[in-house]
């Protein structure tokens, strides 16, 4: 297809077209369309008996399209009025009495602009997004298209009770071109107050061979506001662990004020982008991660090297990213916590377990689900990879390079490049969170490289010396 902008230019596109199409196919047959821009997709649901009665039952908008494949779903169409629907209903009627259709079918249409609509395509089947169509009309379309293979007739149309939208919750990376993601759901939960249509669970093993969807989530309100603002909190307080999703996708288009405006089109996606990532403080989410940790550990797991099992001394964890340090006081209370390094004012720990932080940092207090490697807040999930706290013995030797395994100031340098050094010898002291911390050598050898001096502010991972 050829978008021709300036009617001069038409025979030679069509010349060429023939050529092409000829040189291809055999054949130099060329079909011209209308060009429609910021056209929306709409679609009339259509239920025809034996009896030879067609009932059309609204519209859905499927305007939200990632090439050509539908994302968002709703009904009814924020585009369509009342007299609009009344004449694609009919038009969607006259269809299928013309063909004699009997069951459960879609009638397509490209709705443009100007309110034109153009037929598009029927589907002689249930669609997926059919869903939204049982919620504003108080139907089950499984249970009416059964009734009319047995010979029943098709009622009359209800009214349209409030507004339903459906999102398609995929396995898949947006980041990375929408690519479909295989592994296993480790946890899949959404929270009530909106209908789940779904095959996948706690386990599910998600392959190639087949579509990536995990589930249709679908939302009625009895405004399109209500019903997008629940389908997006529902989705932002999933739990996905384990596998990418386009759940944030999902939340920021129905955020997007474009699309709250009703104006989403089916160039929407192509505008906009809706691919980063949820803001959600990462920090604060290791900070709490951090904390379930030492909730676990003081219920009586082992501790990783380089713990204390005072809670009075100060503990550090490092993610991806992020670096967490804190330190409770001789009651159990939490006394301080930094994340890379800056303090959190008036941080306050309201309960902790190893599943359920309850977290209050400047007088915002936040409830937290942990798991490993994930936590889920009220503004999103985050995904942490949790580092070793000390660069292991055996690792440093072989590589021969000190890293500060907190951010930390250097309060005192013991040892000067070129000096030989003994195994498990002090080489540096740092101080961070009120306390001292000797860096020893892990293995005898040379110090050949000392980046560091007294006084110098060192963050997570910053190399200090190199020894061979």
């Amino acid at each position: 297809m050829r978008l021709v902008e300036r009617a001069e230019d038409l025979d030679a596109a069509v010349e060429g077209a023939r050529r092409e199409a000829g040189a291809a196919f055999g054949d130099d047959t060329v079909f011209l369309e209308r060009y429609a821009p910021r056209a929306r997709h709409v679609e009339i649901q259509i239920v025809g008996d034996a009896h030879g009665r067609v009932v059309a039952y609204g519209e859905r908008d499927c305007s939200v399209q990632r090439r050509y494949q539908k994302v968002i779903e709703e009904a009814p169409s924020p585009a369509v009025d009342h007299d609009l629907r009344a004449r694609m209903s009919a038009a969607a009627v006259e269809a299928g009495e013309a063909i004699g259709y009997v069951g459960a079918g879609t009638v397509e249409f490209l709705l443009t602009a100007e309110r034109e609509f153009h037929f598009l395509e029927v589907n002689p089947r249930l669609q997926v997004e059919h869903p939204v169509t049982e919620l504003v009309c108080g139907l089950d379309l499984v249970e009416l298209q059964l009734h009319v293979a047995s010979g029943g007739a098709v009622p009359d149309a209800p009214p349209l009770a409030g507004h339903a939208i459906e999102a398609r919750l995929y396995a898949e990376d947006p980041a990375r071109g929408f690519l479909p993601v295989t592994g296993t759901l480790t946890r899949f939960e959404v929270p009530a107050g909106v209908r789940v249509d779904t095959g996948v669970e706690d386990g599910s093993v998600i392959g190639p061979d087949y579509d990536p969807m995990l589930a249709k989530v679908i939302a009625h309100g009895a405004t399109r506001a209500e019903a997008a603002a629940r389908l997006a909190g529902a989705l932002t307080r999933a739990r996905l662990h384990g596998m990418t999703t386009n759940r944030d996708f999902l939340v920021r288009v129905l955020r997007h004020p474009e699309f709250l405006a009703g104006e989403a089109d089916t160039s929407f996606l192509e505008r906009q982008n809706c691919t980063a990532p949820l803001i959600a403080d990462r920090g604060l989410a290791a900070a709490a991660h951090a904390l379930a940790g030492q909730a676990a550990r003081r219920a009586g797991k082992s501790l990783p090297s380089g713990w204390r099992n005072n809670p009075s001394q100060p503990q550090a964890a490092r993610y991806d990213g992020v670096d967490v340090d804190y330190r409770f006081d001789r009651h159990g209370r939490l006394a301080e916590l930094l994340v890379d390094g800056e303090p959190q004012p008036g941080a306050r720990l309201h309960a902790c377990t190893p599943e359920l932080v309850d977290l209050e940092v400047g007088g915002v207090r936040c409830r937290y689900r942990v798991a490993e490697g994930v936590v889920n807040t009220a503004d999103g999930q985050v995904d942490l990879r949790e580092l070793p706290r000390f660069a292991d013995a055996a690792e440093a030797a072989q590589t021969g390079t000190l890293v500060s395994p907190m951010p930390a100031a250097v309060i005192r340098v013991m040892v000067e490049a070129g000096a030989a050094v003994a195994a498990r010898q002090p080489l540096l002291v740092l101080e961070a969170m009120k306390m001292e911390h000797e860096i020893l050598a892990p293995a005898a050898g040379t110090l050949t490289e000392l980046r560091v001096a007294a006084g110098a502010q060192v963050q997570t991972g910053t190399v200090l010396a190199v020894i061979e």
